[in-house]
């Protein structure tokens, strides 16, 4: 019923649709629809996901609910943050599921699933940035026992940003 893989590069086209849907439903009513479009386009094309599925350190790995893709995780390995004081973290920049996949328990299970292959590969923590008002996402890294350690101005465009919060978990 639930099924957790490695991303390739046949899972491209699906990964781009869950990819804008996912992104889309929390951030809807605060980014104008024409910045919207534009960072859906450049950050979620398929040519962009390609690149990043196939690069060595980057983690893509799906989750099937029935074998429908509910949605997905990418961590980078090894990638530091200047407000921690380890070097060997994790990035967490994307833990994404399609709106009607939420209250399943999904995002638990693959958040589990990316905690077991850190802690593999011998990282002190993980990290993330998470818009300050999805508060759904909030709760959940607050539930499992992510701490706010900075604000960081994300970039949506060349000309906006939006507050994000730098949270971490330190699993040393």
């Amino acid at each position: 019923m639930i099924t957790i893989r490695k991303a390739i590069v046949n899972d491209v086209k699906q990964l781009a649709i869950v990819s804008k849907k996912a992104f889309f439903i929390p951030h809807q009513h605060a980014i104008p629809k024409e910045i919207m479009d534009n960072y859906l386009k450049e950050s979620f094309s398929e040519e962009n996901l390609t690149e990043e599925v196939t690069q060595e350190n980057y983690e893509y790995h799906l989750i099937f609910y029935k074998d429908e893709l509910a949605g997905f995780s990418k961590v980078i390995l090894n990638t530091p943050n200047k407000h921690l004081k380890d070097q060997n973290v994790t990035k967490m920049e994307r833990l994404y599921l399609a709106e009607e996949y939420y209250g399943l328990g999904l995002g638990k299970k693959l958040f589990d699933y990316n905690l077991e292959l850190i802690k593999k590969n011998n990282q002190k923590g993980i990290w993330l940035y998470v818009w300050i008002k999805n508060y759904r996402a909030l709760k959940f890294y607050e539930k499992v026992g992510f701490k706010k350690v900075a604000l960081y101005n994300f970039p949506i465009s060349a000309t906006e940003t939006r507050p994000n919060d730098v949270l971490f978990l330190d699993i040393s």
